[in-house]
């Protein structure tokens, strides 16, 4: 889990003010620094919003999924989680910043959020994760504020259950909630639970409760780099994996070169 410590140079305008469309989806093609000033803006004017970290398999999802599409819609960022909405982003020529990552997000957030007192609660993961995430974190990052943790019943809770949840959530005053429940599960809870959860921001970081937990294995740093992030998440779980690599990436493709050649065909 080890990472080099990354200080965003300056808290300056956010860039990019509309999200242009990947495959139907509109994203936010910022960097690092980027999210880390949108998020320091809704903690000091007292507003609250989500993250969504999107890959071709989200959106693919968005395509089968109204909920989920709403809920991406919803999002104060929606950011490019995936080497495949890099590659996207560039085929259809549009100024983008790289990759943002889930896992990585994660990292720089809690060692830069020291500086400035946050509060992190982590949501979601099977028992324990959460707690074993929080531990790991702490030896990671010293002084870094942990606010508390939950790993939900993996099944659909009440409305009483959801209300004492959100108490309990909200008596520990966090700055951000990391919510790690999956797609399309966690963009969901997300958009339902905005405003209702009083923490400036709420991220979506999926695998990355698994991964800096130590409950998988995360690709090694060359691997990631490459861009094969997917092909070592196939090979170490091809049962799960299967359908979002060989189903959802090809048809992802598909859409986006058919985008292309339409905006070829009727340029601006």
């Amino acid at each position: 889990m080890k990472m080099n410590p990354s200080k965003p140079a300056a808290l300056a305008a956010f860039p990019f003010a509309e999200r242009p469309p990947i495959a139907g989806v509109g994203f936010d093609l910022v960097g690092y620094e980027d999210v880390l000033a949108r998020i320091t803006g809704w903690r000091e004017r007292g507003e609250r919003g989500y993250v969504v970290l999107a890959n071709p398999h989200s959106v693919m999802l968005c395509q089968r999924d109204p909920a989920m599409r709403m809920a991406t819609e919803g999002a104060g960022l929606t950011l490019p989680d995936g080497v495949g909405i890099i590659l996207a982003a560039k085929l259809l020529r549009y100024p983008q910043r790289g990759r943002v990552a889930g896992p990585t997000l994660l990292l720089r957030l809690c060692d830069w959020g020291r500086q400035h007192g946050y509060r992190h609660y982590f949501y979601g993961g099977w028992q324990g994760v959460a707690e074993s995430l929080a531990s790991r974190l702490r030896d990671e990052f010293p002084g870094l504020h942990v606010a508390g943790t939950h790993s939900p019943p993996f099944r659909t809770v009440t409305e009483e259950e959801d209300a004492a949840l959100i108490e309990k959530i909200n008596l520990a005053r966090p700055d951000i909630v990391w919510v790690g429940l999956g797609a399309p599960k966690q963009e969901k809870w997300m958009a339902a639970h905005v405003g209702r959860v009083e923490a400036a921001a709420m991220i979506g970081v999926g695998a990355a409760f698994d991964f800096h937990s130590g409950n998988v294995r995360w690709a090694p740093p060359w691997v990631r780099w490459l861009g094969l992030e997917w092909l070592f998440r196939l090979a170490c779980e091809p049962r799960r994996m299967w359908r979002r690599y060989l189903l959802d990436s090809p048809h992802f493709l598909l859409r986006v070169l058919m985008q292309r050649l339409l905006a070829i065909r009727s340029p601006r």
